[in-house]
């Protein structure tokens, strides 16, 4: 009898194992629509907070959601013509940076010579190549204007989520009363996205807007371009704000030189210094509920599964996750793993107390 209850229960694991692979792959084949849909929900869940707050003032419901939706999409026109604008105007100006390039190398050139270091002219003609160096650049913006690609069909997504709201509530509570379940975990869910998205969305925006002013004192040409990149890279955790400035830091070499990648550098640090240290904390009170570790590990995780939909996203797809796992008792033990050393601290007080008062 106990082998057969073993057995079992090692094909109930190969079985969930099976089955969790399955579902990875059947997501990575459907990336570009499960993308597509995941993009819109979040987008939808950063709307419903103005469409409350504007319901609250009376405002009727399709009047608030009209208002809303065509901010978005002002705010979407607006990113596309500010790209297309400097993609037209950096195609006029790249004469002018290939030079300065080319000036930049011959006096690598020069100093390395001064000091007795060899360099061959091929190699050095190779890595200060204008036309790779700037269609590397081009290249970038030329991606971020991709970003847009979808946008009608996410448009559309997002619009029909916001018209069924309510109904989504109301379907949820009747399937989770009809299993006699809880409704709170899914507002948990809901709660925590909205929080995050909120907070992170303000502080890139401050990001931004502090990397516009302090890269246009400096003299940094598209200053708007690079603090679009920040703003939008800065959601992706950890590594997303070193490579917003990867791209601002070479393009102030070809244009600046020298001065200009130590000063371009530096308003790069002290930005995400002050933002991620000091401001994001506050603003995020509790926190995300999730480890450091776990945080970098999800970014790869869903990077790998969903691209840089995936990237952007993984915080609070993770979260989510998390908070479904706390409600099975057997996969709660996952959770706490996810989770942070104070939450698994707080659990070992709280059964500790349990114990005392028993």
């Amino acid at each position: 009898m106990g082998d057969n209850n073993s057995l079992a229960s090692k094909n109930s694991i190969a079985l969930n194992i099976a089955a969790i692979i399955i579902i990875i792959a059947g997501v990575m084949y459907a990336e570009s629509l499960i993308a597509q849909l995941l993009m819109a929900l979040f987008i939808s869940i950063i709307c419903a907070q103005p469409i409350a707050w504007l319901q609250k003032k009376k405002v009727p419901q399709g009047l608030a959601i009209t208002i809303v939706f065509i901010a978005i999409i002002g705010i979407f026109v607006g990113f596309g013509e500010l790209i297309g604008k400097s993609l037209s105007s950096f195609s006029e100006d790249a004469p002018k940076y290939e030079q300065n390039l080319r000036e930049m190398g011959a006096a690598i050139f020069q100093f390395a010579d001064n000091n007795g270091v060899k360099i061959s002219t091929d190699e050095m003609t190779k890595l200060f190549d204008p036309s790779k160096v700037m269609s590397i650049t081009a290249g970038f913006l030329g991606q971020l204007g991709g970003f847009m690609g979808n946008a009608f069909t996410i448009f559309f997504l997002v619009l029909f989520l916001l018209m069924e709201v309510d109904s989504f509530k109301i379907k949820t509570t009747a399937i989770v009363k009809g299993v006699g379940g809880s409704l709170a975990f899914i507002n948990t869910i809901g709660e925590s996205i909205r929080h995050y998205l909120s907070i992170k969305t303000m502080t890139s925006l401050l990001t931004g807007t502090l990397i516009w002013i302090s890269l246009a004192i400096i003299g940094v040409d598209y200053a708007i371009i690079w603090a679009l990149i920040a703003f939008l890279l800065n959601y992706i955790p950890n590594i997303g704000s070193i490579i917003a400035a990867v791209p601002a830091v070479l393009f102030a070499a070809v244009q600046l030189g020298f001065g200009g990648v130590i000063w371009t550098t530096g308003v790069f640090v002290a930005v995400n210094m002050i933002i991620g240290n000091v401001v994001e904390p506050k603003m995020m009170g509790k926190g995300m509920g999730l480890s450091t570790f776990v945080v970098f590990v999800s970014l790869i995780f869903w990077g790998f599964i969903l691209g840089t939909v995936g990237m952007f996203l993984s915080v609070p797809l993770t979260m989510a996750i998390k908070i479904i796992l706390e409600q099975n008792p057997k996969t709660k033990w996952v959770a706490i793993f996810l989770g942070t050393q104070g939450e698994a601290q707080a659990i070992i007080d709280k059964n500790k107390q349990s114990i005392d008062n028993a």
